[in-house]
C-alpha cells in the first residue's frame, strides 16, 4: 500500500513540475488540485533560498558589509513576494469564483462608483 502512494504522488509531483495544460482543475480530488498547483511554487521559493545562499557564498570573499547586503536584498525580495503571491492569490480566488458560479462578469471599478468618478459629467 505504502509503495503505491509513493508512486501515485510521484507520479504527481511529475505532472505538477511538467505543467500539463490539459488538466481540468475544477473537477476531481480538491486535495490533488492543490498539490498540482502548489508544487510548482514550493520548488520555485525553494530555488530562490537556494539562490541567496549562493550568492552569499560567493560575495562572502569581499567582506562582512557585502554579505550583510546581500542578505537584505534577499529579504526585502521575500518580502516582494510575499505581496505578489497574496495579491495573486486573491486574483486566482476572484476569478475561480466566478468560474464556479457560471456566471462571469466584467470587471468594474468599484472604488470610481463610490467616490463618483463613474459619474458622467455634463
Amino acid at each position: 500500500m505504502t509503495g503505491q502512494k509513493l508512486r501515485d504522488g510521484w507520479q504527481l509531483f511529475k505532472q505538477a513540475v511538467a505543467g500539463d495544460s490539459e488538466i481540468d482543475y475544477t473537477k476531481g480530488s480538491i486535495g490533488r488540485v492543490t498539490l498540482l498547483l502548489a508544487i510548482p511554487m514550493i520548488l520555485e521559493m525553494a530555488m530562490e533560498s537556494v539562490f541567496a545562499i549562493v550568492d552569499i557564498f560567493f560575495v562572502a570573499g569581499l567582506g562582512t558589509e557585502a554579505v550583510a547586503t546581500v542578505g537584505l536584498t534577499e529579504a526585502m525580495i521575500t518580502l516582494l513576494y510575499a505581496v505578489a503571491i497574496g495579491l495573486s492569490m486573491g486574483t486566482t480566488a476572484m476569478i475561480a469564483r466566478r468560474i464556479g458560479e457560471k456566471k462571469p462578469r466584467k470587471p468594474r471599478l468599484r472604488l470610481g462608483r463610490r467616490s463618483g468618478w463613474g459619474r458622467s459629467w455634463p
